[in-house]
C-alpha cells in the first residue's frame, strides 16, 4: 500500500516544479524587461512599455485558459501555456538580437499570456489530493516561488553579460527555463478532465449565482485585497527608499526579503489552514499587514523597510493562500472553471491598477499616505471575512 504522503508529494510535486519554473521566468522578465526597453527604444518614454504588456497578456488570457482547461484537462492546458513560454524566450531573444523594440513588446505579451495559463497550478493541485489536503497542496505549490526568489535574480546577473549583445542569453534562458516545465508537467498523473466533465453533468452557473456565495464573496476579498495592498507598497517602496538616500543594491536586498517573506511561509501556511481553518488566518495576515503598517509609518531606517516588506509578504500568503483555499469551498456544487477565471481576473486587475495608483500617491502625497491607504482596505476585508464565518455558523446550525 502507497504511504499517503507519498501519494501527495506524487500529485503535487510536477505542479509545484511548473510554478517554480514559471516564476523564476517572471522574476527574470521583471528584472530586466524595463533595462532591456530602454536599450531598444528610440523613444525612452517607452522604455517601461514591455513591463506594462506582461500584464495585458496576463489578463487577456486567464479566462480563455480556464475555459480551455475546463475541455481538455489541466495538463493539456499547462503544456499549451508553456508553449506560449516557449515563443515569448524566442521573440524577446529575436527582437534583442535584431535591435527590434516593438518585437521584443511582443514577446513580452506572451510572457503575460504564460503567465496567465500558470495561475491554475495552484487550483490543480488543490484538485488532485483530497479535500482535507487542499490547503496544503495549494500552499506547497506557492512555495515554489521561494526557488523563483533565488534562480529568477542569479540567471539574469549570470547571464546578462555573456556574449557582444548585453542580455540576449538572458531571454534565451526562458526557453530553457520552459524545456524544464514540459518536462515537469508531463509527469501530472492525476488531471482534472474527469472533474470538469461530472461538472458539466452537475449543471453549468451562471457568474449572477457564483457571486452571491458568501465563500466567494469572502475568497476575492481576501486575495484582491492582500494583493492589492502588498503590489501598492512593494512598488512605492524603491522609489523611497531612493529618496531617502539608499542606493540600488539597499533596495534589491529589501524587494529580495520581501519575496522571500512572500513564499517561505508557504511551507507551513496549509497546515495553519488545515488546523485553524481559513478564517482564521486569513485573520492573522490582516494583523500582519497591520504590522507592517505600523512599521512603515514610525521610520524610514533599512530596518523598517527590510522589517516591514518581510511582514508585507507574509501577510499577502496567508490572504492569498487562505483565499484561494475559499475559493476552492465556494464551487463544490459548481461553476469551478468560471469561479477560478473570474477570481483569478479580478486578483490580476486590482493589482494592477493598485501598482499605478501607489505611483500617483507616492508622488503626491507621500510614503506615509500610501500606506495609510491599505488601513481601510484591510478593515473593509475584514468585515467581509467576519460576515462570512457568521454566515457559514448559521449555515452549520441549520441543518
Amino acid at each position: 500500500m502507497t504511504d499517503p504522503k507519498g501519494r501527495f508529494l506524487a500529485s503535487i510535486f510536477p505542479l509545484v516544479a511548473g510554478q517554480a519554473f514559471f516564476q523564476t521566468v517572471g522574476i527574470l522578465v521583471a528584472a530586466l524587461s524595463g533595462l532591456v526597453g530602454y536599450n531598444l527604444a528610440a523613444d525612452k518614454a517607452l522604455a517601461t512599455l514591455p513591463v506594462a504588456v506582461v500584464s495585458i497578456g496576463t489578463a487577456s488570457a486567464l479566462i480563455p485558459a480556464s475555459m480551455l482547461m475546463k475541455k481538455y484537462g489541466r495538463k493539456t492546458g499547462f503544456i499549451i501555456g508553456i508553449g506560449l513560454g516557449f515563443l515569448a524566450g524566442a521573440l524577446t531573444s529575436l527582437g534583442i538580437y535584431l535591435v527590434n523594440f516593438w518585437l521584443f513588446v511582443v514577446g513580452n505579451m506572451f510572457v503575460g499570456a504564460y503567465q496567465g495559463f500558470s495561475q491554475y497550478y495552484r487550483f490543480a493541485a488543490a484538485e488532485s489530493v483530497p479535500e482535507a489536503d487542499r490547503s496544503k497542496a495549494i500552499s506547497w505549490v506557492v512555495s515554489g516561488g521561494v526557488f523563483a526568489a533565488v534562480a529568477g535574480p542569479s540567471i539574469a546577473r549570470l547571464t546578462k553579460d555573456i556574449g557582444e549583445i548585453p542580455f540576449l542569453y538572458s531571454y534565451l534562458s526562458i526557453m530553457g527555463l520552459s524545456l524544464l516545465a514540459v518536462a515537469a508537467v508531463s509527469r501530472i498523473r492525476h488531471d482534472t478532465h474527469q472533474a470538469a466533465v461530472q461538472e458539466t453533468a452537475q449543471g453549468e452557473r451562471t457568474l449572477s449565482e457564483i457571486l452571491k456565495r458568501p465563500a466567494f464573496i469572502a475568497a476575492i476579498a481576501s486575495s484582491t485585497v492582500g494583493s492589492a495592498v502588498m503590489v501598492m507598497v512593494m512598488t512605492a517602496t524603491p522609489i523611497t527608499m531612493k529618496l531617502c538616500g539608499y542606493n540600488a543594491d539597499d533596495s534589491s536586498l529589501v524587494i529580495q526579503w520581501h519575496v522571500l517573506g512572500m513564499f517561505v511561509p508557504s511551507f507551513f501556511t496549509g497546515d495553519l489552514i488545515q488546523r485553524f481553518g481559513a478564517v482564521r488566518v486569513i485573520s492573522c495576515g490582516i494583523l500582519i499587514f497591520l504590522l507592517h503598517l505600523s512599521l512603515a509609518l514610525s521610520g524610514t531606517e533599512l530596518f523598517h523597510f527590510t522589517t516591514g516588506l518581510i511582514f508585507l509578504g507574509v501577510g499577502w500568503n496567508f490572504m492569498f493562500i487562505g483565499g484561494t483555499a475559499l475559493l476552492t469551498k465556494s464551487y463544490a456544487t459548481g461553476g469551478r472553471a468560471q469561479s477560478q477565471a473570474f477570481h483569478d481576473f479580478m486578483v490580476y486587475a486590482v493589482a494592477t491598477l493598485s501598482s499605478f495608483t501607489a505611483g500617483a500617491a507616492l508622488d503626491r502625497w507621500g510614503w506615509n499616505v500610501v500606506n495609510l491607504i491599505a488601513a481601510p482596505l484591510l478593515i473593509a476585508a475584514f468585515t467581509i471575512l467576519q460576515w462570512y464565518a457568521i454566515t457559514e455558523r448559521k449555515s452549520q446550525v441549520a441543518q
